[in-house]
């Protein structure tokens, strides 16, 4: 069973790492890529639309790690998938978001 608590926490880590760029964009009322624009993680979508889909992936996010196991903060076996599934997020963003806005020179 742990094998599969690994799994939950390496994409309750992904899910956090998208929550943030699409939550803090849309607090501040800016549009930003979603999966709901045309084209789909390519156009713009509005801040409200950006504010929900990040609260989703938060949602998701703490049900994946607070929810499925016993996650705990101390663990290195907890904490290492949860942290690669960020980094596995976040560095996949940054590629696919800098090359949209600039930032793959």
């Amino acid at each position: 069973m742990d094998g599969l608590h690994s799994v939950a926490y390496f994409f309750g880590g992904a899910f956090l790492s998208n929550a943030v760029p699409h939550f803090v964009r849309g607090v501040t009322g800016q549009p930003f890529q979603s999966p709901f624009a045309s084209p789909p993680g390519k156009g713009l979508s509005s801040s409200t639309v950006n504010v929900v889909w990040g609260f989703f992936n938060l949602v998701v996010a703490w049900l994946l790690v607070c929810h499925v196991g016993d996650f705990t903060l101390k663990a290195t076996g907890d904490v290492a998938p949860f942290g690669v599934g960020m980094l596995a997020m976040g560095l996949f963003m940054a590629r696919h978001f800098g090359s949209l806005h600039g930032g793959n020179r």
